[in-house]
C-alpha cells in the first residue's frame, strides 16, 4: 500500500500520536505496527515502517564518512536519531521528546503520507513550508524530474 494524504492530528499529553484508521491496518500488515522515527533534514520527523527503514539505514551506513563530513553529519542526523516505536492496541505511537523538540511539535501536528513512509510536521512549520513552496512554484522554479509532469 502506498501511503498518501494529509491528516491534521493532535498529540496527547504523553506525546502519543493516533495513527489515522485508514493507515493502521496497512501498517499492521506491513510491519506489525513496528515503526522507526527519525529526524528529517527539512525539520520534520520521518516515520518509516520497519521493513522500509532497514534497507535505507543499511545504505546510509555503507556510505564512507571518514573523509566526508557531510556524509557523517547526514548519518548522525538520520541513523543517530532513529528510534524504534511500536503502535499500541489503540493505534497510537509515542513520539519521543527529543524528536518532538527537534521538529517543534506541539499539540497540533500534520501527518503526511508520502508513498512508503510519512512525515510528521508541526502545523505552524508545515504552513510556513507550504507558503515557501508555493512561492517557489509560482516563480516557475520546478525541481529536477518534475518538468514533464502535467496537472
Amino acid at each position: 500500500m502506498a501511503f498518501q494524504g494529509a491528516s491534521v492530528l493532535s498529540l496527547d499529553a504523553k506525546g502519543r500520536l493516533s495513527i489515522p484508521s485508514r493507515h493502521r491496518d496497512a501498517l499492521m500488515a506491513q510491519c506489525a505496527g513496528n515503526l522507526v522515527m527519525t529526524t528529517h533534514p527539512h525539520g520534520c520527523v520521518a516515520v518509516f515502517p520497519l521493513p522500509v527503514w532497514e534497507p535505507m539505514r543499511d545504505k546510509i551506513l555503507a556510505i564512507p564518512t571518514l573523509n566526508n563530513r557531510s556524509a557523517a553529519d547526514m548519518r548522525r542526523l538520520l541513523v543517530g536519531n532513529a528510534l524504534d516505536e511500536e503502535m499500541d492496541g489503540n493505534g497510537r505511537v509515542l513520539v519521543a521528546p527529543a524528536l518532538r523538540e527537534y521538529a517543534k511539535l506541539d499539540k497540533q501536528v500534520r501527518l503526511m503520507g508520502l508513498g512508503t513512509h510519512f512525515e510528521l510536521w508541526s502545523e505552524d512549520v508545515w504552513q510556513q513550508q507550504q507558503a515557501e513552496a508555493a512561492a517557489r512554484f509560482q516563480s516557475g522554479e520546478l525541481p529536477p524530474g518534475f518538468e514533464d509532469i502535467a496537472l
